[in-house]
C-alpha cells in the first residue's frame, strides 16, 4: 500500500475533532444535568447519551479512515452533511462562534475526505485486502 495522503490526515483530524467536540459537549450537558441545572432533565439525558455515543463513534470512524478501512469513508460524509444544516441553524440563530467553526470543519471534512488521493489509498488499500483473502 502506498504511503498515507495529508488529505486523509486532514479528514481525520476534522472528523476526529468533531468528535471530540460531541464528547466534550455531552460530558458538560451531562454534568449540568446530574447537578440539576437542566431545564428539562429528560431532553438533557438524552442528549447527553446521543452526544456521548456520537461523539466516540465520530472519534471511531476518524481512527478506521487512517487505517484504511473501506467502511470509514461513507460515515465521515454522512456526519458532514448533518453538521452543514446545523451550521445554517445557528448561524442563523446568531451563534457565529459555533457557526463558523463548524462550518469549517465540515466543509473541510467533505473536500478532503473526497478528494482524489483519499479516494486512491481507499480503493488501493481494499484492493490489497482483497488480494489478501483471495491468496489465502
Amino acid at each position: 500500500m502506498s504511503k498515507r495522503p495529508s488529505t486523509v490526515y486532514a479528514a481525520a483530524a476534522f472528523e476526529g475533532l468533531e468528535g471530540l467536540a460531541a464528547l466534550g459537549f455531552g460530558l458538560f450537558v451531562g454534568l449540568e444535568t446530574v447537578l440539576g441545572k437542566a431545564v428539562d432533565p429528560a431532553t438533557a439525558v438524552a442528549l447527553t447519551v446521543f452526544a456521548l455515543v456520537g461523539g466516540a463513534v465520530m472519534v471511531g470512524v476518524a481512527r478506521g479512515l487512517l487505517l484504511a478501512r473501506h467502511w470509514s469513508r461513507a460515515p465521515v460524509v454522512v456526519t458532514q452533511l448533518f453538521a452543514l444544516p446545523v451550521t445554517w441553524s445557528l448561524w442563523q440563530s446568531g451563534q457565529p462562534a459555533y457557526a463558523i467553526p463548524l462550518g469549517v470543519a465540515a466543509i473541510g471534512a467533505l473536500v478532503t475526505v473526497l478528494a482524489g488521493p483519499t479516494t486512491r489509498w481507499l480503493a488501493e488499500a481494499e484492493q490489497d485486502e482483497d488480494d489478501a483473502e483471495l491468496s489465502e
